[in-house]
């Protein structure tokens, strides 16, 4: 962790880890641990898109869905900048499917000087397909959402971005 030190004080710097990585990778898991490892506050985008939109979806339309994905996004932030703002810890297990979703979040980070760090997570296909059945048979409360079906796994598939070496340069590439 890194630290201010200010008149014999030590004052630690703020974190905050953007993760990412195809559906099935492990992101829930993942941020479970690392939040708790580093006492930091986790958002996740499945819990808030179920509560707040499942009941309204009618079909699988993507530009539906990410306007519904940006509003949490919005409001997730707003709660993060008050905690990054009094030096807490945040992890983001937002999805972050695209270079411009992360890109956002790790502007407003740096407005405020903090560098965020990006955590990449990836698995082969066939490994993370299991993973998603397993998890959809199991319901497991702390990783279980929705079910994610075929059609949505094969839907967001080619949509994931992986980040490339600037978008890591503070952070890591965890293969789970």
């Amino acid at each position: 962790m890194r630290a201010l030190y200010i008149q014999n004080e030590i004052r630690y710097m703020a974190r905050l880890i953007l993760v990412c990585g195809p559906t099935g990778v492990g992101k829930t898991t993942y941020t479970l641990s690392l939040s708790k490892e580093i006492e930091a506050i986790r958002f996740s985008i499945d819990p808030w898109m179920q509560t707040l939109f499942a009941n309204d979806m009618t079909s699988l339309d993507y530009s539906w869905m990410i306007e519904r994905v940006n509003r949490c996004y919005e409001q997730i932030w707003q709660v993060s900048e008050q905690i990054l703002a009094i030096n807490g810890n945040v992890v983001l297990d937002l999805g972050f499917t695209t270079k411009e979703q992360r890109g956002i979040f790790s502007d407003r980070a740096k407005e405020m000087k903090i560098n965020p760090e990006i955590h990449y997570l990836d698995a082969p296909q066939d490994i993370r397909k299991k993973r998603v059945d397993k998890r959809n048979m199991e319901k497991d409360p702390t990783v279980y959402a929705f079910e994610v079906t075929d059609m949505m796994f094969n839907f967001m598939e080619p949509r994931f971005e992986v980040p490339d070496q600037d978008e890591l340069k503070n952070g890591c590439k965890v293969i789970v």
